[in-house]
């Protein structure tokens, strides 16, 4: 039974889904959402493999995190738009770089790309698996060895308190 419905709950949404979209219950519609409602739980039940609910270790230490990110976040939000506003095109320096990473639980990565997203000019681009590292697009890079030590002092060392 768990082959054909690995998610009874994800396949009874997906169908209530399906009806409520099409706004109809003809038989046409009870079949097709009846073959979504089991296809799709399959098809995507290896990206539903449990990786176990997350325990923070240091919840302090992510409500200083927090704080620190949204200081980090308007502060950015300054600059960026200076930048946009006065700054002349020549003068731009937008870069990729790789941040090695010691981070390795799915949630703590999780957070940090949420973290990084958040703030104006920075952008997560790619994870390499296989180096562990981290590729980040920075809108206007001067220094590429201080984006390197904040993304690991300000950011991956908390994660790291909270979640290893």
């Amino acid at each position: 039974m768990r082959a054909w419905l690995p998610s009874p709950f994800t396949s009874v949404l997906l169908f209530v889904f399906w009806l409520t979209l099409n706004q109809s219950v003809e038989p046409a519609h009870l079949v097709l959402g009846t073959v979504l409602a089991i296809v799709i739980p399959v098809l995507t039940k290896p990206l539903m493999e449990p990786v176990g609910f997350p325990v923070l270790k240091r919840p302090l230490v992510l409500f200083r995190l927090l704080g620190m990110a949204v200081v980090e976040i308007v502060r950015s939000a300054f600059n960026v738009s200076r930048i946009i506003l006065f700054a002349k095109p020549a003068g731009l320096n937008s870069q990729f770089i790789r941040i090695p990473l010691d981070l390795r639980n799915p949630y703590g990565l999780a957070v940090l790309s949420c973290l990084i997203n958040s703030t104006p000019g920075t952008v997560w681009t790619e994870m390499l698996l296989q180096e562990h590292e981290l590729v980040l697009h920075v809108f206007d890079l001067h220094d590429e060895q201080w984006w390197i030590d904040t993304i690991k002092t300000r950011y991956e060392k908390p994660l790291i308190e909270i979640f290893e």
